[in-house]
């Protein structure tokens, strides 16, 4: 039995697919199918089933899987206590975003990293929220920036740098644009401009109206929320925007609070199980310390 064989069959199992386990480990499929094979008739059992769309586990290849991922972490912790041991830096540090956060920046940010630690190599992808938090609690991300709702993710830690009132935001000729406090309920009839499923404010509010009882009518749908505003502003449909965003246009837009409130929050999020590399640990104590300053909640202890 080799590592790599477990390595194949993690991730087989995780993507559900033999093409793109391969396209996840950069090797060719065949190898990738090949290896897993020899791991079956070496263990006398088919860890996987290949006869639907997707690739699934068989009940052993369910059971297995547990024990394959705590070998492939014991050796990654192995690892890591040799190099940190050696003083070594060097390595590579996988992050993602959200595709708007103008709270950060995140060229200065990356570029200081790059600066103190020149030997890390760092990847950088952009996503929802959504896609992001699956990413790093699967492993496939060391760390990322994304938006969340009022509730923590299991399985991760986070420091938050923005924590503000969401607001419903209408141009001075809405029905609305006389209140100063309504229910979630006040968006029960109307037609909405929203960002994109899968990012925080779009959780938030489809939370708050799934507590209400209803679903949001979300006709304008785009992913920057400064293109919200301009909807709202045009009387296309009330937004839910950041409160810091709708006091940007206090003439154009009325900025209503919601009961029970709303809060957006950013954060930078990593795993809180499982093992992190040298070079990961080092850019999210980087990362912490960068965004100190605009935080306000108390926060983990440094890993």
């Amino acid at each position: 039995m080799e590592l790599r064989q477990l390595e194949y069959f993690i991730a087989v199992a995780e993507e559900q697919s033999f093409t793109k386990a391969a396209a996840r480990l950069y090797v060719a499929q065949p190898g990738v199918s090949a290896q897993i094979r020899r791991l079956e008739h070496e263990l006398g059992q088919e860890l996987l089933d290949r006869s639907g769309r997707n690739v699934r586990l068989t009940e052993v290849g369910a059971a297995v899987l547990t024990y394959a991922r705590t070998v492939i972490d014991g050796i990654a912790s192995i690892r890591l206590t040799v190099d940190e041991f050696a003083g070594l830096m060097r390595g590579r540090v996988s992050m993602g975003v959200v595709r708007s956060c103008p709270a950060l920046d995140l060229p200065a940010l990356l570029a200081n990293f790059h600066k103190n630690y020149p030997a890390v190599e760092i990847t950088l992808v952009e996503e929802n929220s959504d896609r992001l938090l699956d990413d790093v609690q699967n492993g496939l991300l060391d760390t990322a920036i994304v938006a969340l709702t009022a509730a923590t993710p299991a399985g991760i830690d986070l420091h938050v740098f923005v924590d503000e009132p969401l607001v419903i935001a209408v141009s001075p000729g809405d029905q609305l644009a006389g209140e100063n406090t309504v229910p979630i309920d006040a968006l029960r009839d109307r037609t909405l401009t929203s960002l994109p499923r899968g990012t925080g404010m779009r959780a938030c509010l489809e939370e708050a109206c799934s507590a209400a009882g209803f679903e949001p009518r979300v006709s304008f749908e785009v992913s920057d929320p400064d293109m919200l505003a301009q909807l709202a502003i045009r009387g296309l449909g009330p937004a839910v925007l950041p409160a810091s965003l709708a006091a940007e246009y206090p003439e154009e837009l009325h900025a209503i609070a919601v009961c029970p409130p709303l809060r957006g929050r950013m954060a930078l999020i990593w795993r809180s199980q499982g093992p992190l590399s040298p070079a990961a640990r080092t850019f999210v104590n980087h990362a912490r310390s960068a965004l100190a300053e605009q935080s306000t909640d108390p926060q983990p202890e440094r890993l």
